[in-house]
Protein backbone atom coordinates (compact mmCIF):
# COMPACT_ATOMS: atom_id res chain seq x y z
CA UNK A 1 0.00 0.00 0.00
CA UNK A 2 1.39 3.38 -0.84
CA UNK A 3 -0.33 5.54 2.40
CA UNK A 4 1.25 5.15 6.21
CA UNK A 5 -0.11 2.21 8.15
CA UNK A 6 -3.29 3.52 10.26
CA UNK A 7 -3.72 3.13 13.96
CA UNK A 8 -5.84 -0.06 14.12
CA UNK A 9 -7.75 1.79 16.86
CA UNK A 10 -10.03 3.05 14.39
CA UNK A 11 -10.92 -0.01 13.29
CA UNK A 12 -11.52 -1.15 16.54
CA UNK A 13 -13.50 1.71 17.68
CA UNK A 14 -16.09 1.84 14.50
CA UNK A 15 -16.53 -2.07 15.05
CA UNK A 16 -17.81 -1.05 18.88
CA UNK A 17 -19.78 1.33 17.87
CA UNK A 18 -21.55 -1.00 15.10
CA UNK A 19 -21.49 -3.41 17.66
CA UNK A 20 -23.70 -1.31 19.86
CA UNK A 21 -26.54 -1.02 17.44
CA UNK A 22 -27.25 -4.71 16.46
CA UNK A 23 -29.80 -6.33 18.14
CA UNK A 24 -29.53 -9.31 20.79
CA UNK A 25 -28.85 -12.43 19.29
CA UNK A 26 -27.91 -11.66 15.81
CA UNK A 27 -24.28 -11.30 13.93
CA UNK A 28 -23.26 -9.31 11.05
CA UNK A 29 -21.14 -10.21 7.54
CA UNK A 30 -19.23 -8.00 5.54
CA UNK A 31 -17.24 -8.76 2.01
CA UNK A 32 -14.81 -7.46 0.56
CA UNK A 33 -15.26 -5.82 -3.31
CA UNK A 34 -14.70 -7.84 -6.25
CA UNK A 35 -11.64 -6.65 -8.14
CA UNK A 36 -13.24 -5.21 -11.28
CA UNK A 37 -13.08 -7.29 -14.91
CA UNK A 38 -12.91 -5.36 -18.27
CA UNK A 39 -12.28 -7.85 -20.80
CA UNK A 40 -10.54 -10.68 -21.78
CA UNK A 41 -8.11 -11.38 -19.26
CA UNK A 42 -7.81 -8.16 -18.15
CA UNK A 43 -8.69 -6.68 -15.01
CA UNK A 44 -8.02 -3.36 -12.68
CA UNK A 45 -6.46 -2.86 -9.33
CA UNK A 46 -8.95 -3.43 -6.21
CA UNK A 47 -11.16 -0.89 -5.08
CA UNK A 48 -12.03 -1.50 -1.60
CA UNK A 49 -15.73 -2.44 -0.57
CA UNK A 50 -16.14 0.98 2.10
CA UNK A 51 -17.94 -0.61 4.54
CA UNK A 52 -15.75 -3.24 5.11
CA UNK A 53 -12.86 -0.99 5.02
CA UNK A 54 -14.53 1.40 7.58
CA UNK A 55 -14.22 -1.61 10.04
CA UNK A 56 -11.10 -3.39 8.92
CA UNK A 57 -8.56 -1.61 7.49
CA UNK A 58 -8.21 -3.95 5.05
CA UNK A 59 -7.46 -3.82 1.40
CA UNK A 60 -7.38 -6.67 0.08
CA UNK A 61 -9.97 -9.27 -2.39
CA UNK A 62 -11.52 -12.23 -0.58
CA UNK A 63 -11.78 -10.59 2.53
CA UNK A 64 -14.70 -11.47 5.29
CA UNK A 65 -15.82 -10.20 8.53
CA UNK A 66 -18.26 -11.50 10.81
CA UNK A 67 -19.54 -9.44 14.33
CA UNK A 68 -21.10 -11.55 16.86
CA UNK A 69 -21.44 -9.73 20.15
CA UNK A 70 -23.16 -11.64 21.82
CA UNK A 71 -21.18 -14.70 21.63
CA UNK A 72 -20.17 -16.63 24.58
CA UNK A 73 -16.63 -16.52 23.36
CA UNK A 74 -14.79 -13.43 23.21
CA UNK A 75 -12.61 -14.73 20.24
CA UNK A 76 -15.54 -15.02 18.48
CA UNK A 77 -17.59 -11.93 18.95
CA UNK A 78 -15.01 -10.69 15.90
CA UNK A 79 -13.43 -12.93 13.44
CA UNK A 80 -11.73 -11.85 9.98
CA UNK A 81 -10.78 -14.32 7.33
CA UNK A 82 -8.52 -13.37 4.64
CA UNK A 83 -7.31 -15.26 1.24
CA UNK A 84 -5.04 -17.49 2.24
CA UNK A 85 -1.51 -17.16 0.04
CA UNK A 86 0.90 -19.43 -1.37
CA UNK A 87 4.17 -19.16 -3.67
CA UNK A 88 2.31 -19.02 -6.54
CA UNK A 89 0.26 -16.12 -5.54
CA UNK A 90 3.32 -14.51 -4.03
CA UNK A 91 4.70 -14.82 -7.94
CA UNK A 92 2.32 -13.57 -10.08
CA UNK A 93 0.40 -11.35 -7.56
CA UNK A 94 2.91 -10.32 -4.68
CA UNK A 95 2.61 -9.95 -1.14
CA UNK A 96 -1.36 -10.86 1.05
CA UNK A 97 -1.36 -10.37 4.25
CA UNK A 98 -0.34 -12.90 6.91
CA UNK A 99 -2.77 -13.83 9.59
CA UNK A 100 -0.63 -11.76 11.49
CA UNK A 101 -0.59 -8.73 9.69
CA UNK A 102 -4.05 -9.25 8.89
CA UNK A 103 -4.68 -9.09 12.98
CA UNK A 104 -2.17 -5.62 13.25
CA UNK A 105 -4.02 -3.91 10.51
CA UNK A 106 -7.60 -4.71 11.95
CA UNK A 107 -7.16 -4.58 15.45
CA UNK A 108 -8.95 -8.28 15.48
CA UNK A 109 -7.79 -10.75 17.60
CA UNK A 110 -9.29 -13.80 15.47
CA UNK A 111 -8.14 -13.74 11.65
CA UNK A 112 -8.61 -17.26 9.66
CA UNK A 113 -7.88 -17.88 6.21
CA UNK A 114 -11.14 -17.39 4.24
CA UNK A 115 -12.02 -21.46 3.58
CA UNK A 116 -12.65 -21.25 7.00
CA UNK A 117 -15.55 -18.96 6.72
CA UNK A 118 -18.70 -21.20 5.39
CA UNK A 119 -17.75 -23.53 8.33
CA UNK A 120 -18.50 -20.27 10.28
CA UNK A 121 -21.54 -19.50 8.75
CA UNK A 122 -22.92 -23.06 9.48
CA UNK A 123 -22.12 -23.33 12.62
CA UNK A 124 -23.93 -19.24 13.45
CA UNK A 125 -26.41 -19.27 11.66
CA UNK A 126 -28.83 -22.07 13.11
CA UNK A 127 -28.54 -20.21 16.71
CA UNK A 128 -29.23 -16.96 15.59
CA UNK A 129 -32.65 -15.31 15.34
CA UNK A 130 -31.11 -12.51 13.07
CA UNK A 131 -28.18 -11.60 10.75
CA UNK A 132 -27.42 -8.10 9.28
CA UNK A 133 -26.48 -8.16 5.80
CA UNK A 134 -25.13 -5.33 3.79
CA UNK A 135 -26.51 -4.14 0.22
CA UNK A 136 -25.61 -0.86 -1.22
CA UNK A 137 -29.04 1.33 -0.34
CA UNK A 138 -26.50 5.17 -1.30
CA UNK A 139 -29.49 7.32 -2.60
CA UNK A 140 -28.30 8.56 -6.20
CA UNK A 141 -26.70 4.73 -7.23
CA UNK A 142 -28.16 3.11 -10.23
CA UNK A 143 -25.18 0.23 -10.03
CA UNK A 144 -26.67 -3.15 -11.73
CA UNK A 145 -23.06 -4.76 -10.39
CA UNK A 146 -23.44 -7.89 -8.26
CA UNK A 147 -21.55 -7.74 -5.45
CA UNK A 148 -19.86 -10.43 -2.95
CA UNK A 149 -22.34 -9.14 -0.62
CA UNK A 150 -25.38 -9.52 -2.76
CA UNK A 151 -24.76 -13.03 -3.58
CA UNK A 152 -23.93 -13.91 -0.15
CA UNK A 153 -27.10 -12.19 0.67
CA UNK A 154 -28.87 -14.51 -1.60
CA UNK A 155 -27.42 -17.67 -0.35
CA UNK A 156 -27.72 -16.95 3.27
CA UNK A 157 -31.85 -16.25 2.76
CA UNK A 158 -32.35 -19.56 0.90
CA UNK A 159 -30.29 -22.12 3.18
CA UNK A 160 -31.90 -19.92 5.89
CA UNK A 161 -35.15 -18.72 5.41
CA UNK A 162 -36.04 -18.84 9.37
CA UNK A 163 -33.09 -16.18 9.97
CA UNK A 164 -34.40 -12.69 10.01
CA UNK A 165 -32.40 -10.87 7.78
CA UNK A 166 -32.02 -6.87 8.84
CA UNK A 167 -30.51 -4.09 6.94
CA UNK A 168 -27.01 -2.67 7.43
CA UNK A 169 -27.17 0.27 5.11
CA UNK A 170 -29.11 2.33 7.68
CA UNK A 171 -26.29 1.65 10.63
CA UNK A 172 -23.37 2.24 8.39
CA UNK A 173 -25.21 5.21 6.99
CA UNK A 174 -25.55 6.25 10.35
CA UNK A 175 -22.10 5.53 12.18
CA UNK A 176 -20.06 6.35 8.54
CA UNK A 177 -21.31 10.33 8.42
CA UNK A 178 -19.80 11.57 11.89
CA UNK A 179 -16.19 11.06 11.48
CA UNK A 180 -13.77 10.57 13.99
CA UNK A 181 -10.74 12.74 14.45
CA UNK A 182 -8.54 9.96 12.76
CA UNK A 183 -10.66 9.81 9.60
CA UNK A 184 -10.86 14.18 9.34
CA UNK A 185 -6.18 13.64 9.74
CA UNK A 186 -6.67 11.21 6.56
CA UNK A 187 -9.12 13.73 4.81
CA UNK A 188 -6.97 16.40 5.36
CA UNK A 189 -4.10 14.87 4.32
CA UNK A 190 -5.79 14.37 1.09
CA UNK A 191 -7.15 17.45 0.97
CA UNK A 192 -2.88 18.18 1.68
CA UNK A 193 -1.76 16.63 -1.58
CA UNK A 194 -4.74 18.24 -3.63
CA UNK A 195 -3.35 21.45 -2.33
CA UNK A 196 0.21 20.69 -4.02
CA UNK A 197 -1.29 19.18 -6.85
CA UNK A 198 -3.64 22.49 -7.38
CA UNK A 199 -0.37 24.78 -7.20
CA UNK A 200 1.85 22.93 -9.74
CA UNK A 201 -0.70 23.41 -12.09
CA UNK A 202 -1.01 27.02 -12.18
CA UNK A 203 2.91 27.09 -13.11
CA UNK A 204 1.84 24.95 -16.42
CA UNK A 205 -1.73 26.41 -17.46
CA UNK A 206 -1.28 29.16 -20.16
CA UNK A 207 -2.86 29.17 -24.02
CA UNK A 208 -2.39 26.08 -26.21
CA UNK A 209 -1.89 23.74 -22.89
CA UNK A 210 -4.25 20.70 -23.60
CA UNK A 211 -6.63 19.93 -20.94
CA UNK A 212 -5.23 16.35 -20.59
CA UNK A 213 -1.65 17.59 -19.74
CA UNK A 214 -2.95 19.12 -16.88
CA UNK A 215 -4.74 16.28 -15.60
CA UNK A 216 -1.38 14.44 -16.41
CA UNK A 217 0.64 17.27 -14.05
CA UNK A 218 -2.20 16.39 -11.10
CA UNK A 219 -1.15 12.71 -11.47
CA UNK A 220 1.80 13.30 -11.57
CA UNK A 221 1.75 15.33 -8.23
CA UNK A 222 -0.30 12.78 -6.18
CA UNK A 223 1.38 9.74 -7.33
CA UNK A 224 4.32 11.54 -5.66
CA UNK A 225 2.65 11.75 -2.22
CA UNK A 226 1.59 8.48 -2.12
CA UNK A 227 -1.71 8.50 -2.82
CA UNK A 228 -2.75 6.27 -5.57
CA UNK A 229 -4.45 8.81 -8.00
CA UNK A 230 -7.68 11.00 -7.96
CA UNK A 231 -10.72 10.47 -5.77
CA UNK A 232 -12.95 10.28 -8.45
CA UNK A 233 -12.48 10.66 -12.56
CA UNK A 234 -11.11 13.92 -12.82
CA UNK A 235 -13.09 17.07 -14.52
CA UNK A 236 -10.62 19.53 -16.24
CA UNK A 237 -12.80 21.80 -18.43
CA UNK A 238 -12.25 24.65 -20.46
CA UNK A 239 -14.19 26.95 -22.23
CA UNK A 240 -17.75 25.54 -23.23
CA UNK A 241 -16.62 22.22 -21.49
CA UNK A 242 -16.85 23.94 -18.07
CA UNK A 243 -20.42 24.30 -18.39
CA UNK A 244 -20.62 20.04 -18.89
CA UNK A 245 -21.24 19.19 -15.12
CA UNK A 246 -19.58 15.79 -15.44
CA UNK A 247 -17.38 16.30 -18.69
CA UNK A 248 -14.30 13.58 -18.33
CA UNK A 249 -12.99 13.94 -22.22
CA UNK A 250 -10.20 16.41 -21.51
CA UNK A 251 -8.95 16.21 -24.73
CA UNK A 252 -9.44 20.05 -26.14
CA UNK A 253 -6.33 22.65 -26.16
CA UNK A 254 -7.02 25.42 -23.65
CA UNK A 255 -7.28 28.68 -25.54
CA UNK A 256 -6.54 32.58 -24.73
CA UNK A 257 -9.96 34.11 -22.97
CA UNK A 258 -11.38 30.72 -21.95
CA UNK A 259 -11.75 29.84 -18.17
CA UNK A 260 -10.29 26.56 -16.89
CA UNK A 261 -12.74 24.32 -14.74
CA UNK A 262 -10.77 21.74 -12.76
CA UNK A 263 -13.02 19.37 -10.55
CA UNK A 264 -10.24 17.41 -9.24
CA UNK A 265 -8.69 15.75 -6.14
CA UNK A 266 -6.59 13.16 -4.15
CA UNK A 267 -7.52 10.63 -2.14
CA UNK A 268 -4.79 9.53 0.81
CA UNK A 269 -5.59 6.04 2.36
CA UNK A 270 -8.89 5.45 1.38
CA UNK A 271 -10.46 8.64 2.08
CA UNK A 272 -11.35 11.19 0.04
CA UNK A 273 -11.26 15.03 -1.10
CA UNK A 274 -12.60 16.80 -3.41
CA UNK A 275 -11.97 20.23 -5.33
CA UNK A 276 -12.96 22.76 -7.73
CA UNK A 277 -11.31 25.97 -9.13
CA UNK A 278 -12.21 27.81 -11.88
CA UNK A 279 -9.11 29.66 -13.06
CA UNK A 280 -8.16 32.28 -16.33
CA UNK A 281 -5.97 30.14 -18.82
CA UNK A 282 -4.46 33.67 -19.98
CA UNK A 283 -4.23 34.35 -15.90
CA UNK A 284 -6.39 37.42 -15.71
CA UNK A 285 -10.24 37.09 -15.63
CA UNK A 286 -12.21 39.47 -17.84
CA UNK A 287 -14.65 41.79 -16.40
CA UNK A 288 -17.84 39.25 -17.23
CA UNK A 289 -15.80 36.31 -15.94
CA UNK A 290 -14.73 37.99 -12.67
CA UNK A 291 -18.47 39.43 -11.79
CA UNK A 292 -19.57 35.57 -12.35
CA UNK A 293 -16.73 34.12 -10.05
CA UNK A 294 -17.00 37.01 -7.30
CA UNK A 295 -20.62 36.24 -7.27
CA UNK A 296 -20.01 32.12 -6.95
CA UNK A 297 -17.46 32.88 -4.25
CA UNK A 298 -19.83 35.02 -2.31
CA UNK A 299 -22.28 32.27 -2.03
CA UNK A 300 -19.41 30.33 -1.50
CA UNK A 301 -18.87 32.01 1.84
CA UNK A 302 -22.16 32.43 2.85
CA UNK A 303 -22.64 28.42 2.90
CA UNK A 304 -19.05 28.03 5.02
CA UNK A 305 -19.69 31.08 7.45
CA UNK A 306 -23.20 31.00 7.98
CA UNK A 307 -25.33 28.41 6.56
CA UNK A 308 -23.95 24.99 7.70
CA UNK A 309 -24.27 24.54 11.44
CA UNK A 310 -25.58 21.22 12.94
CA UNK A 311 -29.09 20.59 13.20
CA UNK A 312 -29.80 22.67 9.83
CA UNK A 313 -31.37 20.01 7.44
CA UNK A 314 -29.61 20.16 4.32
CA UNK A 315 -32.19 19.56 1.72
CA UNK A 316 -35.45 21.03 3.11
CA UNK A 317 -33.36 24.14 4.85
CA UNK A 318 -30.03 24.45 3.41
CA UNK A 319 -30.66 24.01 -0.43
CA UNK A 320 -33.44 26.25 -0.10
CA UNK A 321 -31.76 29.21 1.14
CA UNK A 322 -28.61 29.09 -1.09
CA UNK A 323 -30.65 28.83 -3.99
CA UNK A 324 -32.34 32.07 -2.58
CA UNK A 325 -29.33 33.96 -2.44
CA UNK A 326 -27.75 32.02 -6.53
CA UNK A 327 -31.34 33.79 -7.27
CA UNK A 328 -30.01 37.36 -5.92
CA UNK A 329 -26.92 36.91 -7.49
CA UNK A 330 -28.45 35.76 -11.06
CA UNK A 331 -30.23 39.15 -10.74
CA UNK A 332 -26.93 40.83 -9.89
CA UNK A 333 -25.56 39.62 -13.26
CA UNK A 334 -28.56 40.66 -15.41
CA UNK A 335 -29.54 36.87 -15.98
CA UNK A 336 -33.05 37.11 -14.24
CA UNK A 337 -35.15 39.81 -13.33
CA UNK A 338 -36.20 40.57 -9.71
CA UNK A 339 -40.22 40.37 -10.26
CA UNK A 340 -39.91 37.23 -12.12
CA UNK A 341 -38.30 35.92 -8.88
CA UNK A 342 -40.36 37.05 -6.55
CA UNK A 343 -43.58 35.89 -8.22
CA UNK A 344 -42.72 32.29 -8.92
CA UNK A 345 -41.59 32.26 -5.08
CA UNK A 346 -44.87 32.81 -4.51
CA UNK A 347 -45.93 29.17 -5.97
CA UNK A 348 -44.73 27.34 -2.96
CA UNK A 349 -45.80 24.26 -5.11
CA UNK A 350 -43.54 24.54 -7.45
CA UNK A 351 -40.96 21.60 -7.79
CA UNK A 352 -37.17 23.35 -7.12
CA UNK A 353 -35.70 22.11 -10.09
CA UNK A 354 -38.39 23.59 -12.15
CA UNK A 355 -37.36 26.99 -10.37
CA UNK A 356 -35.73 29.65 -12.91
CA UNK A 357 -32.25 29.56 -11.84
CA UNK A 358 -32.08 25.92 -12.35
CA UNK A 359 -31.40 27.05 -15.91
CA UNK A 360 -27.62 28.25 -14.70
CA UNK A 361 -27.39 26.31 -11.14
CA UNK A 362 -28.27 22.93 -11.47
CA UNK A 363 -27.34 20.88 -9.18
CA UNK A 364 -26.22 20.23 -5.33
CA UNK A 365 -24.47 22.61 -3.20
CA UNK A 366 -22.79 19.89 -0.43
CA UNK A 367 -22.56 16.17 0.09
CA UNK A 368 -20.78 13.90 2.40
CA UNK A 369 -17.35 13.14 2.19
CA UNK A 370 -15.52 10.40 3.69
CA UNK A 371 -14.41 7.13 2.62
CA UNK A 372 -16.87 7.43 -0.76
CA UNK A 373 -16.56 10.91 -2.47
CA UNK A 374 -20.20 11.14 -2.25
CA UNK A 375 -20.28 9.63 0.74
CA UNK A 376 -23.70 8.02 2.62
CA UNK A 377 -25.90 9.53 4.96
CA UNK A 378 -29.36 9.13 6.09
CA UNK A 379 -32.33 10.23 3.95
CA UNK A 380 -33.64 13.56 5.31
CA UNK A 381 -30.46 14.26 6.34
CA UNK A 382 -29.15 17.02 8.63
CA UNK A 383 -25.82 18.63 9.29
CA UNK A 384 -24.49 17.14 12.68
CA UNK A 385 -21.38 17.49 14.40
CA UNK A 386 -18.35 16.30 12.46
CA UNK A 387 -19.46 15.90 9.45
CA UNK A 388 -17.06 16.23 6.91
CA UNK A 389 -19.14 17.79 3.25
CA UNK A 390 -18.81 19.72 0.65
CA UNK A 391 -19.53 23.34 -0.61
CA UNK A 392 -19.56 23.45 -4.62
CA UNK A 393 -22.07 26.21 -5.35
CA UNK A 394 -21.50 27.10 -9.56
CA UNK A 395 -23.12 29.19 -12.22
CA UNK A 396 -23.42 28.39 -15.30
CA UNK A 397 -23.52 30.60 -18.63
CA UNK A 398 -23.83 28.05 -21.74
CA UNK A 399 -25.19 30.98 -24.31
CA UNK A 400 -21.88 32.66 -22.97
CA UNK A 401 -19.24 30.05 -23.28
CA UNK A 402 -18.18 29.50 -19.40
CA UNK A 403 -18.88 28.05 -15.98
CA UNK A 404 -17.47 28.79 -12.61
CA UNK A 405 -17.70 26.16 -9.87
CA UNK A 406 -15.49 26.14 -6.60
CA UNK A 407 -15.47 24.02 -4.02
CA UNK A 408 -13.87 22.88 -0.84
CA UNK A 409 -14.34 20.62 1.89
CA UNK A 410 -15.69 21.77 5.64
CA UNK A 411 -16.25 19.62 9.12
CA UNK A 412 -19.27 20.89 10.49
CA UNK A 413 -18.91 22.40 13.97
CA UNK A 414 -20.99 24.33 16.00
CA UNK A 415 -18.11 27.10 17.61
CA UNK A 416 -17.29 27.06 13.67
CA UNK A 417 -16.90 25.12 10.94
CA UNK A 418 -13.06 23.76 10.09
CA UNK A 419 -12.27 24.52 6.01
CA UNK A 420 -9.90 21.68 5.45
CA UNK A 421 -9.11 23.44 1.71
CA UNK A 422 -8.72 26.94 3.57
CA UNK A 423 -4.95 27.02 2.13
CA UNK A 424 -5.97 26.54 -1.45
CA UNK A 425 -6.20 29.89 -2.66
CA UNK A 426 -9.95 30.65 -3.94
CA UNK A 427 -10.46 34.48 -4.51
CA UNK A 428 -10.24 35.86 -7.72
CA UNK A 429 -7.31 38.48 -6.89
CA UNK A 430 -4.80 35.42 -5.17
CA UNK A 431 -5.51 33.08 -8.72
CA UNK A 432 -4.62 35.90 -10.78
CA UNK A 433 -1.78 37.14 -8.74
CA UNK A 434 -0.75 32.95 -8.87
CA UNK A 435 -1.05 32.66 -11.85
CA UNK A 436 1.43 35.74 -13.04
CA UNK A 437 3.98 35.28 -10.10
CA UNK A 438 4.07 31.25 -12.23
CA UNK A 439 4.28 32.85 -15.32
CA UNK A 440 7.02 35.52 -14.92
CA UNK A 441 8.84 32.07 -13.31
CA UNK A 442 8.46 30.00 -15.93
CA UNK A 443 10.40 32.78 -18.17
CA UNK A 444 13.90 32.08 -19.21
Amino acid sequence: MKYDPIDPRLFTENRARLAARLKPDAFAVFHSADIPWLCADGYLRLFQNSDLFYLTGVDQEETMLILNPGAADPAEREILFVRKTSEEIAIWEGHKLTLEEAAAVSGIATVRWNDAFEPAIRRLAPKARRVYLNYNEHARSISTAVTPDDRFRRRFQELYPGVRCERLAPLMHELRMVKSEPEIALIRRACGITRDGFLRTLGMIRPGVMEYEVEAELMHEFCRQGSRGFAYEPIVASGANSCVLHYLSNDRPCADGDLLLMDVAAEYGNYKSDLTRTVPVNGRFTPRQRAVYDAVHRVFRACVDDLIRPGVKIREEYQKTVAQLVEQELVGLGLLEAEAVREERKDEEKKEEKRLYRKWFMHGVSHSLGIDVHDVAPPGAEFVENMVVTVEPGVYLRDEGFGVRLENDIVVRASGNIDLMEDIPIAAEEIEALMTHAARASCP
